[in-house]
């Protein structure tokens, strides 16, 4: 009788465990929320599909990229020429900070990764809040590697703005380069921001305390780089053009697929990011995919613009906080 009732019980379980699976599904697993408690820190949306191998690095350099690739939103993911274009862009890159995603469906980003990774590749993602005062929102992400990248999930945050100085405040990570020792390894944050274009004047003079509150952030980051779509040339970068010691790595070039304007940039302190090879540009879609004008403006109005780092630690962590602050290099 009690092996009967035993039986009885586990046939219960398994036919409990079936139904379950058949009418529910998990979710939630495969993300993480985070929360920074040195700043004001917002949690956001983070993949986790695990590590790939450690990639031998050639050179031993990494290149870390910024797109805005425009409204980037369920009408360009119906697209395969457009969203292959878009796919090979980023393979071509370790990280690359992504503006302008315009999906309310969240699955567009995991979908493209995806894509990414059809050729044998290893890409992940961290994605921030959707931003904006009106009801055409956008979010932020990170695209890299995992061969060549790690991520610090617990210190990928969107900053808070209770101001409300910047339309759409940035999203910040952490990074670590793999294949060097990890005591060896760059170590960086980014800073990924897009600017309004009719409030840059405001939003660039906010930008300076952003840069120098992710610097002061308590993680003795020396290696801070702010990219994104700035909506400015490097003339009239306001406040956050005068950092102290801070540098911009495009000049003089336009970023935008027509060939008319400089909008998208690079900031970092040279002083402290020593690991700058000095190869920074922008990534010409028309030339690297022979596209006509045409087709390279169904991928996006604006050109990804790039720039490469050592993957080896040139200096040690936190060391420019001891240093007298210098000009701004122009």
């Amino acid at each position: 009788m009690r092996r009967l009732f035993q039986m009885a019980v586990m046939v219960a379980l398994v036919a409990g465990v079936y139904f379950f699976f058949q009418h529910f599904e998990i979710v939630g697993l495969d993300q993480v929320s985070v929360r920074r408690k040195t700043l004001s820190a917002t949690p956001v949306s983070i993949a986790s599909g695990g590590l790939a191998p450690a990639v031998d690095l050639v050179g031993d350099t990494i290149r870390i990229a910024s797109f805005n690739i425009q409204v980037f939103g369920d009408s360009k993911a119906s697209k395969p020429q457009v969203m292959e274009v878009l796919a090979e862009v980023v393979r071509r890159f370790d990280v690359v900070a992504i503006q302008e995603i315009r999906a309310k469906n969240q699955q567009l980003l995991p979908a493209f990764v995806d894509r990414i990774n059809a050729t044998g590749r290893h890409y992940d993602y961290v994605i921030g809040r959707r931003e904006g005062r009106t009801s055409s929102k956008e979010q932020y992400a990170f695209v890299f590697d995992t061969a060549s990248i790690e991520v610090d999930r617990g210190a990928t945050y969107s900053i808070e703005d209770p101001s409300d100085f910047l339309h759409r405040p940035p999203l910040v990570s952490a990074f670590r380069a793999r294949g060097p020792p990890t005591d060896q390894a760059f170590t960086f944050s980014l800073i990924n921001i897009h600017t309004d274009p009719d409030e840059t004047d405001q939003e660039l003079d906010a930008l300076d305390d952003v840069f120098r509150e992710v610097m002061g952030d308590g993680r003795g980051e020396d290696d801070v780089i702010l990219l994104g779509d700035l909506n400015v040339d490097d003339e009239h970068l306001g406040e956050l053009g005068e950092v102290p010691g801070a540098a911009w790595m495009i000049s003089g070039v336009a970023t935008n697929t027509r060939g008319t304007k400089l909008y998208d940039n690079i900031v970092y302190r040279p002083r402290s990011t020593t690991e700058f090879t000095g190869r920074a540009g922008v990534f010409d879609l028309m030339r690297e995919f022979n596209l006509t004008m045409e087709q390279a403006l169904q991928v996006s109005d604006h050109l990804p613009v790039w720039a490469e780092f050592s993957a080896y630690e040139n200096g040690p962590s936190g060391r420019v906080a001891a240093q007298p602050d210098e000009p701004a290099v122009r």
